[in-house]
């Protein structure tokens, strides 16, 4: 068996969802939930979840908080977000491999996003491998805004996806979100934070796995390009290039936010900090 790891926020709509399909895959489901105000510790508690609070700084910190705080029983752990179906045929392979194959310390899983009711196959979004299973002790998550696991060992994949269906994600909630994250971002740019300044972190190589191309990218290329260009490529790149205009409107609208307008507002961040810092002569209003 293997433990189950959740992180949830005020997810009513949608954590019976996510708790439903992995009832038969673990008998240690345990949430991390950051002071809800709704009903989702109740939810998760009838459905036999144990649960536990404490503080949000970003999903990395959460998750390791509950890597070193908590009793986890089972040997491997499984990390899922509120919004996040195991499938019957992901949760049939998990059981017949995990813990059968020498030598392998974690599974990336194949992640299927949903959006405005469609899957989105395109620019870059499909196929889209994450580690999220993996031996106790032998992975934690570099603490960042754009998190990713770091594993100590062989990792293996699985063949079925597990989706990502998050109920809460419309217009609104999206934007706020995303201006949420920037300001972690804004945080490490300012402090000059990469793969080289964190002991535990995704090291950049090209030729690697596609986490550690995308950070080879964002590190190596995407910094050194200036400020307020970079979106536009970025967002010709996922959207033309790699063919992001496949999924019809969701995607347009997917693309521009996340591809474009969040990376966008970024810079503008960036920018505005620098005026901050180095505002400049003041205007002279005796000459207006």
């Amino acid at each position: 068996m293997i433990s189950i790891i959740l992180l949830t926020y005020n997810d009513e709509c949608q954590i019976a969802n996510t708790l439903a399909s992995i009832a038969d895959l673990s008998d240690d489901i345990i949430v991390v939930d950051s002071f809800s105000s709704d009903r989702t510790v109740e939810i998760c508690r009838s459905h036999g979840a144990t649960v536990h609070q404490n503080p949000f700084v970003n999903q990395a910190v959460q998750f390791n908080w509950a890597l070193d705080n908590l009793p986890i029983r089972h040997d491997w752990i499984l990390r899922l977000d509120s919004d996040e179906i195991i499938p019957d045929k992901l949760k049939a392979e998990i059981l017949a491999r995990v813990g059968r194959e020498p030598g392998v310390a974690a599974y990336a899983l194949n992640r299927r996003v949903y959006w405005m009711g469609r899957w989105l196959r395109w620019g870059r979004m499909y196929p889209h491998f994450i580690v999220r299973l993996f031996r106790k002790g032998k992975a934690r998550y570099e603490e960042r805004t754009e998190e990713h696991l770091v594993v100590d060992g062989e990792t293996s994949r699985m063949k079925n996806d597990f989706l990502e269906d998050n109920k809460k994600n419309h217009l609104d909630y999206f934007t706020e979100k995303h201006i949420a994250t920037a300001g972690g971002e804004l945080g490490e740019i300012l402090r000059k934070v990469d793969s080289t300044t964190d002991a535990i972190a995704v090291r950049p190589r090209l030729l690697g796995t596609k986490v550690e191309r995308t950070r080879w990218f964002k590190e190596r290329l995407y910094s050194r390009v200036p400020l307020f260009a970079r979106p536009f490529l970025y967002f010709f790149y996922r959207y033309v290039i790699c063919l992001g205009f496949l999924d019809g409107r969701p995607g347009l609208i997917w693309h521009v936010l996340q591809g474009f307008w969040y990376r966008f507002y970024i810079d503008s961040k960036v920018y505005e900090a620098r005026l901050k810092t180095n505002p400049g002569k003041p205007v002279d209003y005796r000459k207006i």
